[in-house]
């Protein structure tokens, strides 16, 4: 049985902040959830994925945000609790659809988590979804703990079911990929089956119809600010008259620094978990006890516009700050040696910062660059495509791990902006240039958001190549499946999508499909493609080796290594392919044995024939 699913009431139990968010909406009942894999939310869905094979929870991998948006309204229609989950530039994606949901409202549940990125650990932008709800006028919940993430998602499913709204759920990194102690509540037993009642003139958004739900929409809003003031989410601790206003992850931060600076009693902190509609009310109860007021947040100042907004309304005219000079930054994460330090000058409060631990002793860690994975497809796609074309050609990229390439010695990167649009500028760049344009785009990301510009592309007559890296998943976040993934070892009945036909039937009539580990004949179609006048498709197919490890019946190949007496060191192994399973020893390069795929796609490159597989009479240790 899933961990997720164990009955046992007031059990503690250690759970990653995903983990918990995932057991929150178990207890509350969720028969329906669907997501498109996105890191810092990804672990949310695989935790759902799990469970719906042994119980009758309905999960989806969807095409992308917008659809599993879409298909949870849908199920939210007809009465049913519904999840759907994704990262913060995702909800960029669903936001078309989310915007007009909040005009017709829901029948049953439905709750979005949308997960936050700051420093951009795997983001291209670290954008502050707060602001969605403000946008949309839907209700927007932030915990602040692991603990508090599951009761708050419970929570999130009433709240929504009472408003007939959707709810968001907006989280943060550090508390997505935090662990802390959980209780279990009750998992209340699931509606799986709903009944859809038709009613157009509230649901059918023609501009009549949208006038009417507008209103509607605004008198939703003001029944959720009354629950935002009074709600314990949202709570006044402490009496003292230096205030301090936090959400999120920062009220820890916080929490700690008040304490470590020794003035508990003469602070007063104001936690909001419960961000929009704002709680007006009780922000102004909290500021007119102070004298001034310092706001914690990481992102943008959201929190110290709304309560900079309550002051003006009243005239209080008392200093409201967080972000500025010498103060809190819009950028990146915040740590508590930060949030104490900004805490304690700006109340003139005594502070001794502590010495960092001395590291000057140590030797100094070699840099980790991130790289494409030793036996990696993608970097034989990369390095065949540059021998053809090296830098004349322009390489717009997109959303994977095959972005990775931009890197040295590949260099195959040159613009990247958002999911689908590396075929989307392509026809920018040829038209303004009228040079080779080569673009990039992973299998998964291709049914996500590729098939419209490329069917734009062909309408409109542009001359370019589309490489479509076909590893066979959604290998950056998981090994999630897709649309044109072969899933069939899982046993699930889900219908496979010929990236081929596809591509055909959007009217591209050049479509070739290689293995790109098999350089020569990977050459022999980037030729073909060169010349080629109107939009073509390479589609370069080989399994990623990470995830061919959870096949049934897979058998590692057998590793390389470098012959030494046959080694010239021409080093075109190191300087062309670049496979992190080399390494240099006394100025000679090796295989390490442990980290080869055994892919044989460097044994091309050797212009001696010094790389061979191992074998147990010539095993080289590493």
């Amino acid at each position: 049985m899933h961990l997720l699913l164990k009955d046992n009431i007031d059990e503690q139990m250690l759970l990653l902040g995903n983990e918990a968010i995932a057991r929150g909406a178990l207890e509350a009942g969720l028969s329906f959830a669907a997501a498109y894999p996105g890191t810092p939310s990804s672990e949310i869905a695989f935790q759902f994925f799990q469970i719906s094979r042994e119980s009758d929870l309905y999960f989806e991998y969807s095409a992308n945000e917008k659809v599993a948006l879409e298909v949870a309204a849908g199920a939210a229609m007809c009465g049913l609790r519904t999840m759907v989950t994704m990262k913060h530039v995702g909800l960029n994606v669903a936001s078309d659809a989310l915007m007009t949901l909040a005009y017709t409202g829901i029948a049953g549940s439905l709750v979005l988590v949308v997960a936050d990125d700051p420093f951009m650990f795997s983001s291209q932008n670290e954008q502050d979804s707060r602001y969605y709800g403000k946008l949309s006028g839907l209700p927007m919940l932030e915990p602040s703990t692991v603990a508090e993430a599951k009761e708050m998602t419970r929570y999130a499913f009433d709240l929504s079911e009472d408003l007939k709204l959707p709810v968001l759920l907006r989280t943060t990194t550090r508390i997505n990929h935090s662990s802390g102690v959980v209780t279990l509540g009750p998992l209340i037993k699931r509606k799986t089956t709903g009944v859809f009642k038709k009613d157009p003139f509230n649901y059918v958004c023609i501009p009549a119809v949208s006038r009417n739900l507008h209103p509607k929409l605004l008198e939703k809003i003001e029944k959720a600010r009354d629950i935002a003031d009074n709600i314990s989410w949202n709570r006044i601790e402490g009496s003292g008259r230096r205030g301090i206003v936090c959400s999120g992850v920062s009220y820890g931060y916080v929490s700690d620094a008040v304490k470590d600076l020794g003035g508990e009693d003469g602070f007063k902190i104001l936690r909001i978990g419960f961000s929009h509609p704002f709680p007006e009310k009780m922000v102004l109860q909290f500021i007119e006890g102070c004298e001034k007021v310092l706001v914690v947040e990481e992102g943008e100042p959201f929190l110290e516009e709304a309560v900079g907004n309550c002051a003006q309304k009243v005239g209080l005219t008392l200093p409201i700050k967080g972000k500025g000079k010498g103060l809190f930054s819009r950028l990146y994460e915040y740590d508590p040696a930060l949030v104490k330090r900004v805490i304690a000058e700006y109340f003139n409060c005594s502070f001794k910062q502590s010495h960092p631990i001395r590291v000057d002793d140590l030797p100094e860690a070699p840099p980790r660059p991130p790289n494409l994975c030793a036996g990696c497809p993608h970097r034989a796609t990369y390095v065949a495509v540059r021998e053809v074309f090296g830098d004349d050609a322009i390489y717009p990229t997109d959303i994977g791990c095959y972005t990775l390439g931009l890197l040295p010695p590949l260099n195959m990167g040159d613009f990247l902006i958002a999911m689908g649009a590396g075929i989307g500028t392509a026809g920018g760049f040829a038209r303004a240039t009228g040079r080779k344009v080569v673009s990039f785009i992973g299998d998964s990301t291709f049914f996500h958001s590729g098939l419209s510009p490329l069917a734009s592309a062909v309408f409109n007559n542009h001359e370019f190549t589309v490489v479509i890296l076909d590893n066979g998943t959604t290998a950056m976040t998981g090994h999630q499946p897709h649309p044109g993934a072969d899933i069939e070892h899982l046993g699930l009945p889900n219908t496979r999508i010929s990236i081929e036909t596809a591509v055909k039937g959007l009217g591209v009539e050049k479509v070739l499909t290689v293995n790109p580990l098999k350089h020569r004949k990977m050459m022999e179609a980037i030729k073909e493609l060169a010349d080629y006048k109107g939009v073509s498709v390479l589609i370069a197919r080989a399994p990623c080796p990470l995830n061919e490890r959870s096949f049934p019946g897979y058998k590692k190949n057998r590793p390389f290594q470098i012959k030494p007496e046959k080694c010239r060191n021409h080093r075109d192994c190191v300087n062309k392919v670049a496979c992190p399973a080399f390494y240099l020893e006394n100025d000679r390069v090796f295989i390490d044995t442990n980290r080869c795929e055994g892919c044989a796609f460097c044994v091309q490159f050797c212009p001696e024939n010094a790389i061979l597989p191992v074998t147990p009479e010539n095993r080289r240790e590493s």
